[in-house]
């Protein structure tokens, strides 16, 4: 241990880091490692591959896993694409006394096919430079043609020297006197781009430390405002309650060290400057730091800063649109690293600008940024979650720190390929996780819940389920809009041991003559019992709400239906939440009551569906948006597989279809990806349906539009291609509820009252029939068969409530 203080050096570090305008500085760079308190994350100026293998230990940096192609990028400096001169030089040596095989060294002009250096953190290439388990210096295949003695492989200078001419040369030099005992040189053209450090380039099990680290020359460019840390992000939500308005935050951090500071500060801009209105701690497995404020002033934006040290991070808080006539809200699901930092999505979705972001889930999948998956023990787990997690903090950042945002944890989210999580069961691993449960560590899974939704506003039920695993649903009331956040994949029961889908894969039917309605076998679960009760006391609910959305990670249909790369014909696909079909059917039942519409994603395919549960479009609309990033394709081709169809509504492939579960649906439109991708990583995005989603509700004419975008769009000059064909559609609220009345009730007069809420309820069972806020002063229920029916008109934003007749239809 070097220090167990916060000492001048470091914090000097990252006040760079937080506070520096962006602004090109001298091109020199010196690494500071001895100055830092021993931890995993290397500091801000850092970005390793993978963060979980290495660590400042004693001042320098370390790689604790013998793999090949372990490497630590700058992220503050890069070679400029004019040629000039320029030295790199690390001192660095073997660990251990075994003399393994390896190498050890830089990679330099790091350039990716996407032009950012965060791209080129991940999927760049770049000369290799260094010294190998054998003495031999190399610049790209080129060896020296003398070797370096064994006894500096334990501690040797690195030193490389560029001119202008694509000259390069490395020098073995001893670190006590300078002196030089190996060189080689190269001519390796223009280089440009990141630099990195390199443990084992291409294959080897040695293992090696690094310090003094340094770069200089002319062609060394400076990006002081690239550094990124320790505060790396935050999230917050802003929910109205009954009592006010409820600010909460969560700080993401790395994985700091023990000596370091254990509390993020919260300040928000006064009239005499900054004041401190909150303190928390850091988990110190998730890495989080969660605020919750009560009596939040939402009639105005407040800027805030978050403090850690001398670090700061600032957002602002805007206020609650409740005065705007139409609430945007942004949309995301499935984020592979392909697309990495995702800049077409970040800067269109900034130019349009949402008031709230929707992560939907798959924010991370297990492959993102490469290097495997560490499943066991727990803390290992999650070290290898948070740098996947950090990629989507670090694409999407900047988006959320002004805005609303709400994320939902789904099945890649918690290292599995699909979730059936049973109330928290215990699959035993992997191996039987489609038995249902979750096959992770509890310790990760609710980890991983708090990175995603700590967040949130507090919890209808915060109990926890079987294994003490967190829970996350509840509700979020902001710009007048009652949102319902579900678990949808939580509480559902896995197929294994329970129904018989045939030969293959226990969650899939590839059998088209099976009778699936065979699979909805009683006692099996879809939401679950408390979600349910959660819902049915949230769409009676209407304080201060015009209009309600559940927001979930997938769709209560199976319209996807060809799989994979090859377009495997998949009849039906029991991840989807077509199945089962008894527990679809009563949830879309009670988000009908409420005329509550559907934003979800998790199908890698955008589509527009019309439910039904008895019957077609009986209950509500629903929107599936594009992947971020897709990966495995999926698509929705019924006329080609000849499947019947009636009331065509938008072209080919929509109308009104049954599902491969027997379930009711009308699509609307479809985003199918090309039959054939371009060359390109962005390209092929693109053509595999990647892009965003974006719903207005529509306050005063209660409507909803529904917009889906492409991924290669200019938002500011939008054309009508850059949105998938069909789209957008616009549906009224009250076609959430799509039933065909039997019977009228007398008209509502509400005298005194502008939007009234209006229930209509079933009076021998008590039970609520439906309820909805009114646009106007008159309004005539309706009724779906013959009863006795108590009509209630209320105004429960003042608490006022009247009932206004019981009458009976026979």
């Amino acid at each position: 241990m070097r220090s167990t203080k916060y000492n001048s050096l470091f914090m000097i570090s990252i006040v760079l880091v937080c506070l520096t305008a962006h602004v090109n500085l001298a091109a020199v760079f010196e690494s500071q490692w001895g100055e830092v308190n021993d931890r995993v994350w290397l500091g801000p100026e850092y970005w390793a591959n993978p963060m979980e293998d290495w660590r400042i230990q004693d001042g320098r940096v370390e790689c604790i896993t013998d793999g090949p192609n372990r490497n630590v990028h700058v992220l503050v400096c890069e070679l400029d694409s004019k040629p000039a001169e320029f030295t790199l030089s690390v001192r660095c040596g073997r660990l251990g006394s075994e003399a393994l095989a390896g190498s050890v060294g830089f990679r330099v002009g790091i350039t990716d096919e996407i032009n950012d250096y965060r791209a080129r953190c991940l999927k760049g290439k770049g000369v290799d430079i260094g010294l190998n388990h054998l003495g031999k210096l190399f610049i790209g295949n080129t060896r020296s043609s003398t070797s370096l003695e064994d006894s500096y492989q334990s501690d040797v200078v690195l030193h490389v020297t560029a001119r202008a001419d694509g000259t390069v040369t490395l020098e073995a030099r001893d670190p006590d006197t300078a002196e030089v005992q190996v060189t080689v040189s190269k001519n390796v053209g223009t280089l440009q781009g990141n630099i990195a450090l390199v443990n084992n380039h291409k294959t080897g099990k040695a293992r090696y430390w690094f310090a003094d680290w340094k770069l200089s020359g002319d062609q060394v460019v400076r990006h002081s405002e690239r550094a990124w840390g320790p505060i790396l992000w935050a999230m917050h939500t802003v929910h109205k309650t009954a009592q006010g308005h409820v600010l909460k935050m969560t700080a993401q951090m790395p994985p700091m060290g023990q000596d370091d500071p254990k509390q993020v500060r919260l300040e928000v801009k006064a009239d005499t400057g900054w004041k401190a209105i909150g303190q928390a701690g850091i988990d110190a497995l998730s890495c989080t730091a969660t605020f919750r404020m009560e009596t939040w002033s939402a009639r105005r934006d407040v800027p805030y800063r978050l403090v850690y040290g001398d670090c700061i991070y600032k957002g602002t808080v805007r206020k609650d649109p409740e005065d705007k006539s139409e609430l945007v809200v942004a949309g995301f699901t499935g984020n592979t690293d392909t697309g990495f930092p995702n800049n077409e999505v970040t800067r269109n979705v900034g130019v349009m600008n949402p008031d709230v972001l929707f992560f939907s889930g798959d924010q991370i999948y297990e492959g993102v940024g490469g290097y495997g998956i560490i499943r066991a023990p727990a803390d290992r787990a999650v070290l290898n979650y948070l740098r996947k997690w950090y990629l989507f903090g670090w694409a999407f950042g900047d988006l959320m720190r002004d805005r609303v945002t709400v994320c939902l944890p789904d099945d890649h989210d918690v290292y599995q390929g699909n979730i059936w999580g049973q109330a928290g069961r215990d699959p035993g691993g992997m191996r039987g996780h489609a038995s249902g449960g979750y096959a992770q560590d509890p310790e990760f899974v609710n980890a991983v819940h708090r990175t995603q939704c700590s967040h949130h506003p507090d919890l209808y039920d915060p109990r926890p389920v079987e294994r003490d695993i967190s829970v996350f649903y509840g509700s979020m009331l902001y710009g007048r809009i009652s949102f319902a956040i579900l678990g949808d994949r939580q509480f559902k029961s896995g197929p294994q041991g329970k129904v018989d889908t045939g030969a293959g894969r226990p969650d899939w039917v590839s059998d088209d003559t099976l009778d699936t309605s065979t699979l909805d076998k009683p006692g099996l679960e879809l939401l679950g019992t408390r979600q349910e009760q959660f819902l049915e006391a949230w769409v009676a609910d209407w304080s201060d709400a015009d209009m309600k959305c559940a927001l979930s990670q997938t769709l209560f249909v199976n319209v996807a239906n060809y799989h994979g790369p090859k377009q495997q014909f998949i009849p039906a696909d029991l991840d989807s939440n077509g199945w089962p079909q008894t527990p679809r059917n009563r949830a879309l039942r009670i988000l009908r009551k409420g005329f509550a519409f559907h934003y979800a994603g998790d199908q890698h395919l955008p589509s527009i569906t019309h439910y039904g549960a008895d019957t077609w479009n009986d209950a509500g609309y629903a929107f599936c948006v594009p992947s971020i990033a897709a990966g495995y394709p999926r698509s929705w081709r019924p006329d080609a597989e000849g499947r019947s169809v009636q009331n065509r509504v938008n072209g080919s492939n929509t109308g009104e279809y049954l599902d491969g579960f027997g379930n009711h649906v009308t699509v609307w439109a479809v985003g199918n990806p090309a039959a054939k991708n371009r060359k390109g990583r962005i390209n092929m995005l693109h053509d595999k349906s990647s892009g965003f989603g974006i719903v207005r509700f529509n306050r005063p004419d209660q409507t909803i539009t529904m917009e889906c975008y492409r991924l290669q769009i200019d938002a500011e000059n939008l054309k009508s291609v850059d949105q998938f064909p069909g789209w957008p559609v616009t549906v009224k609220m009250t076609e959430n509820y799509g039933r065909k009345p039997y019977a009228y009730l007398d008209e509502v007069v509400s005298r005194g009252r502008k939007k009234p809420v209006v229930k209509v309820i079933n009076k021998a069972t008590g039970e609520l029939v439906y309820a909805l806020r009114v646009q106007g002063r008159r309004f005539r229920p309706w009724v779906f068969e013959p009863g006795v029916y108590k009509t209630e008109v209320s105004d429960p934003d003042t608490g006022n409530r009247v009932t206004v007749l019981t009458q009976t239809i026979k």
